[in-house]
């Protein structure tokens, strides 16, 4: 909800604006969205981040600090934790004082095997309703482009969605820029505005940079979300040949385990990098290579 302190600015961040807690972005002209969103691929994840009921509290504190930073936009999906990352977003938002201004993207899983369209997306959508404990979340993304099915049959789903009432905008991850071009002009048939693409971007992995899909995206009034800002933890310091990182591990949009993690996200606002501080990191240009996978899931 804005207030007379909220500075507002249309899809993205202007290179020579400050994010502050005031801060908002507004998507699709529907939802506004604070600077930083919290990544919550850890939360209920035991096979990748070793969650633990010991985990809860402390995910809870991550919660509960960075609403308190200005920092109100929480990213899931229904494949985090196997919908239990959206079942921790329900119990963590019950009952908080600012729970009518907390901003909840999820993500649809278009596994191969889904098929049928619109009844596969709307059905999971529902589903991750009522793990959420919500009527409508803000935003509703494709997960990655891996589906069978064309881009306009998932296009037409997401409409159907939006029509529902069962979300306010839809989003993309993982899309290349034909594939965005094409959702875009899929849901304008629908007189909808594609709010986002959530893209990997990094110091390491600047692809959706200089190959032009940012500009493409914001052409289009189309917002791009970078998840891994810290190359998938390569950027935080604590990793080295003697002690590489362990298999598997990605930090989406600033996650944040713990109270602590969440206090270090929220220092990234108040300030920005001089022009001349990011002219000389672009000097210094690192290009990760994708592991296989990771071109199969990742197109932009």
């Amino acid at each position: 909800m804005a207030t007379s302190s909220t500075i507002v600015h249309n899809v993205y961040l202007p290179a020579d604006a400050i994010p502050t807690a005031e801060t908002r972005i507004k998507l699709a002209d529907r939802i506004l969205i604070s600077p930083l969103v919290l990544g919550t691929w850890a939360w209920g994840d035991t096979r990748i981040w070793n969650w633990t009921p010991e985990s809860d509290p402390k995910a809870k504190d991550a919660f509960d600090i960075s609403i308190s930073k200005g920092i109100n936009t929480f990213d899931t999906a229904e494949g985090y934790g196997n919908g239990e990352s959206e079942r921790c977003i329900a119990r963590y938002k019950e009952n908080h004082p600012d729970a009518t201004d907390i901003v909840i993207a999820t993500k649809f899983f278009p596994t191969p095997f889904k098929l049928f369209y619109p009844s596969s997306l709307i059905s999971a959508l529902r589903e991750s309703l009522a793990r959420l404990k919500v009527e409508c979340v803000d935003l509703y993304q494709i997960h990655a482009p891996i589906h069978l099915r064309s881009i306009e049959v998932i296009g037409d789903a997401l409409a159907e969605a939006v029509k529902f009432g069962l979300t306010k905008t839809v989003g993309v991850s993982n899309y290349s820029t034909a594939e965005m071009i094409r959702m875009y002009d899929c849901l304008q048939k629908h007189d909808i505005q594609l709010a986002s693409n959530q893209v990997e971007y990094s110091l390491i992995r600047r692809l959706p940079e200089t190959s032009g899909h940012i500009a493409e995206c914001h052409k289009r009034g189309v917002a791009v979300l970078g998840y891994c800002p810290l190359g998938m933890g390569g950027l935080t310091g604590k990793y080295s040949r003697a002690n590489p990182p362990p298999g598997n591990r990605v930090i989406p949009l600033g996650g944040a385990k713990d109270g602590n993690q969440a206090e270090q996200n929220a220092e990234c606002l108040g300030w920005r990098l001089t022009n001349e501080e990011i002219t000389e990191l672009e000097n210094h240009p690192i290009n990760r290579q994708p592991t296989f996978f990771e071109s199969i899931w990742q197109h932009g």
